[in-house]
């Protein structure tokens, strides 16, 4: 579909695995600093992508995109477009579509065991941005991965914040009726607290401090906000084309030859 919309694009899926199988359990088991560190390692070896990019990112795959921008200095990003991405984070493990959903199943089994578990936080993808509002300082000690992406640790990186802040375009979408991320507000790096009140992007130390850029990128009118309706990933092909041709299209850039790139992070 993309290509339909944009003629000539060169576009690149990412994948963790290599089958659709093995891809798949990636996005439940395993480690997503180490995944992060790989996929970067092997798109500095793609000619096609060495120049300005674009990034467009499904439910976790988001969250992935944007830590890759972050840590992979090589890529040159202009604009991210992600959809139901959990950039706040999540207060629950989502629910499974189907009972017969094995790795699903499996990654939930694991995880209620003990999310900050040393075995569990290493190895379970969800885990890995699962936030506890009643547990902070247990997620800022044991979580591997959104603490530091997030900058939530207290210092802010500068690497991180430059590379967020240099972007063309961040592009946030969230789903009017979010069955899979909790809380729904975290696809636009919102939160809720420990009484479980929404707390907006505007209302959180990451966006007062600036500690990644956002502040910046909102004022400068950079970041967008968008809703879809309907459930997690429930997305026509009107709308996605809508989305593309609007952010994505060389018409709205100054360089005709931009680049797409895709990944495979639906998690369902």
């Amino acid at each position: 579909m993309v290509q339909e919309e944009l003629p000539g694009v060169y576009v690149h899926s990412i994948k963790l695995g290599s089958s659709v199988s093995s891809d798949r359990n990636a996005g439940f088991l395993g480690n997503l600093n180490t995944q992060i560190d790989k996929v970067c390692e092997d798109l500095s070896d793609i000619k096609e992508l060495q120049g300005d990019i674009n990034m467009m990112g499904f439910s976790q795959g988001g969250l992935f995109l944007r830590a890759l921008i972050q840590r992979c200095p090589s890529l040159k990003t202009n604009t991210l477009v992600t959809f139901g991405s959990p950039h706040g984070g999540i207060s629950r493990i989502p629910e499974c579509n189907s009972d017969g959903d094995f790795m699903c199943n499996w990654m939930r089994q694991l995880a209620s065991r003990g999310v900050y578990s040393w075995y569990v936080r290493d190895h379970v993808v969800q885990a890995q941005y699962f936030k506890d509002p009643e547990r902070i300082d247990q997620y800022l000690k044991y979580n591997i991965f959104l603490p530091d992406i997030n900058s939530d640790l207290g210092e802010t990186n500068e690497d991180y914040r430059n590379r967020i802040s240099a972007l063309e375009k961040m592009v946030l979408v969230r789903f009017s009726n979010d069955n899979l991320i909790s809380p729904a507000s975290s696809s636009w790096f919102g939160f809720v607290d420990a009484d479980g009140n929404d707390v907006p992007l505007h209302n959180t130390t990451l966006y007062s401090e600036d500690r990644l850029g956002l502040r910046e990128l909102d004022a400068s009118q950079r970041l967008d906000f968008v809703t879809l309706d309907g459930k997690h990933m429930n997305i026509g092909e009107t709308a996605l084309r809508s989305i593309v041709s609007k952010y994505l299209s060389p018409e709205q850039k100054a360089d005709s030859r931009q680049k797409v790139m895709l990944v495979q992070g639906k998690y369902q």
